[in-house]
């Protein structure tokens, strides 16, 4: 089957953000025997009308978007970005008899309301590299999609599971599609990779388990430094990994970045670091590895808030993995969150000392934390009355612990 596959996001948030999912699903469909054609709408004057265009030269029998983004998380003023997808599909739709299916990390989230609020005809969670292609095979033999796990028929009852590969090996890695219409000379661009998936720890407000199960999955370092290596060899020498947490497991992460040492590239590369057992080892090795940046998601400086939102960390080692980092002359980037489990005015002026405390080169603050369904944030949420047990959360819900509204908007307008 003919397959025109959209990333429709035009917001570029933090960074402009390559469609990395959609290129790896792209090139499972091609695996697969399947016709493929990727657009990137971010770089598009007329999303609209480039989308139907495309639409007229390929004339796909199935569009499928990616999408990554619900919502900005923006408590202050939240940006509802499933508007503006919802009208390329209903451009897709006009363009087209082909059956549309959605995917992609923010559309799992919500699996059942971002498929009604979108109109679209099938959702697919789970690891769409191998979810959707057999999709496409039911829909090629004219069967039904019921039964496939994490697939969803508009109007349909919703399947028993999702699929997650123990080996990821067997997945492909993104081709060229995912840089074609980037600029390599573009200092804000950083070439997406995903080198494990799946999370076991569980922090109270998050939603990877869910989208990506509790068991760590992780490509070959090998195959991971080949892949590097290539994207270099198309002009691109920054790379960001974009795991939640890059240092785990610990020998996994000597060993890639080992790996990637010895490939001696004109490299620079971001990470996202867990902040909790990061030794001196590992982060010389990253730096040799060419790491420049990290983020360290450490969200508060009190210990009582950090055992709420069930870290495994303290204040204390934040602090002196932030001084290794520094030591080895990489940049590091901090993140707050406001207003959760355990709060008190007393921990957020602890949190906001702390934080500067750091002398990080950027940290971020965030009030406010964003809700999402099936955590144990969003059933207190419940339990307190923040939100109705009826709520889907697909409409940005924030938590704040009650009785601090009032200090968080001062706290707000000072950020």
């Amino acid at each position: 089957m003919k397959v025109l596959l959209i990333s429709p996001n035009t917001e570029r948030l933090d960074m402009p953000t390559l469609p990395l999912g959609l290129a790896m699903v792209a090139a499972a469909a091609r695996r697969g025997g399947h016709p493929t054609r990727l657009l990137d709408l971010l770089t598009v004057p007329d999303p609209l009308c480039a989308a139907a265009q495309a639409i007229g030269d390929f004339q796909p029998e199935i569009i499928a978007l990616s999408i990554r983004n619900v919502d900005d998380q923006s408590m202050r003023d939240p940006r509802f970005l499933l508007e503006p997808a919802r009208d390329v599909v209903a451009a897709c739709r006009a363009a087209s008899p082909a059956r549309i299916v959605v995917g992609g990390a923010g559309y799992s989230i919500f699996p059942e309301a971002a498929l009604e609020y979108l109109a679209a005809d099938y959702g697919v969670c789970g690891e769409g590299e191998v979810v959707f292609p057999a999709l496409l095979e039911r829909l090629e033999r004219g069967q039904d999609a019921a039964g496939l796990p994490g697939v969803y028929a508009r109007g349909g009852d919703a399947p028993v599971g999702r699929l997650f590969v123990e080996d990821l090996d067997r997945l492909p890695l993104p081709e060229a599609d995912l840089w074609a219409a980037a600029d390599p000379g573009d200092p804000d661009l950083w070439v997406p990779l995903q080198t494990r998936r799946g999370c076991p720890l569980a922090c109270s407000y998050c939603s990877t388990p869910g989208l990506e199960g509790t068991q760590l999955r992780m490509r070959s370092p090998s195959l991971v430094a080949e892949h590097v290596a290539r994207v270099v060899e198309a002009g691109f020498r920054r790379i960001y990994f974009v795991d939640n947490t890059f240092n785990f497991p610990p020998f996994y992460a000597q060993e890639l970045c080992r790996r990637l040492a010895a490939l001696r590239l004109d490299l620079a590369w971001r990470c996202i670091l867990y902040p909790h057992q990061i030794s001196e080892a590992l982060v010389s090795a990253m730096a040799h590895a060419g790491c420049v940046e990290a983020s360290l998601g450490f969200e508060s400086g009190s210990p009582g808030v950090l055992r709420a939102m069930n870290k495994r960390f303290q204040p204390d080692e934040v602090r002196a993995i932030s001084e290794r980092l520094a030591a080895h002359g990489i940049r590091r980037l901090g993140f707050l969150l406001l207003g959760g489990p355990g709060e008190t005015k007393e921990s957020i002026d602890e949190s906001l000392a702390f934080g500067h405390s750091l002398g990080l080169e950027m940290l971020k603050v965030t009030v406010g934390i964003r809700l999402y369904p099936h955590t144990p944030l969003a059933r207190l949420a419940v339990d307190e009355d923040v939100v109705s047990p009826n709520d889907d959360l697909l409409v940005p819900r924030f938590y704040i612990r009650p009785g601090l509204e009032d200090y968080i908007r001062e706290i707000e307008a000072a950020i």
